[in-house]
């Protein structure tokens, strides 16, 4: 995989090129404690505008744990997404939950906001069952079995958003793996 830099509008861009005709309905799941972090500079806003600009988000729920404070919680619900406290272990109930999603008819991609990979399991059940996949991840620490999971990959570094071409995508555009692969869209 080649990490190719780009900008918040290229992004909208790369997702715009992947639309087929019809919106994607997609259920955006993100793992609070391991991602909403002052080191990742995270934002929500802006993930789920890209996602806006590829479908239409039917459920957004950020799991966090129960140390979570009404800040953040506030925040989130501002951003029209449902936090889920957590008691128990945040990885169980975001995996049970993404599992149940997997075989709703109702949803056909599914966004997955982590680094962990603990969720490689459930990327690879969401493909079999013909779901697709985005991953928006953070650097440093992003496992790469989760990435090669993944049918988009989206990494956030200090606060800017870049995707990475998988096989699948060179694949599809015809493109032999480079140094130089144009964005979707740009040749």
């Amino acid at each position: 995989m080649k990490p190719m830099k780009s900008g918040f509008e290229s992004i909208r861009n790369y997702l715009g090129s992947k639309k087929e005709k019809g919106r994607r309905k997609i259920a955006l799941l993100v793992d609070g404690p391991n991602m909403l972090r002052k080191e990742f500079q995270i934002n929500l806003e802006e993930i789920r505008d890209v996602l806006k600009d590829y479908g239409s988000i039917k459920i957004g729920r950020v799991f966090l744990n129960q140390y979570a404070s009404d800040k953040l919680v506030e925040a989130i619900e501002t951003q029209g997404l449902e936090p889920i406290i957590c008691t128990s272990d945040v990885d169980v109930r975001l995996a049970v939950e993404g599992m149940e999603l997997v075989f709703s008819p109702v949803i056909d991609t599914i966004a997955l906001v982590t680094r962990d990979a603990d969720f490689k399991p459930l990327l690879s059940k969401a493909n079999e069952h013909g779901k697709e996949t985005i991953l928006f991840g953070a650097e440093p620490g992003l496992s790469i079995a989760l990435k090669n999971s993944a049918d988009y990959v989206i990494i956030l570094k200090e606060g800017i958003m870049e995707h990475e071409y998988n096989s699948r995508d060179l694949k599809k555009s015809g493109a032999e793996e480079s140094s130089e692969v144009p964005l979707p869209g740009e040749g």
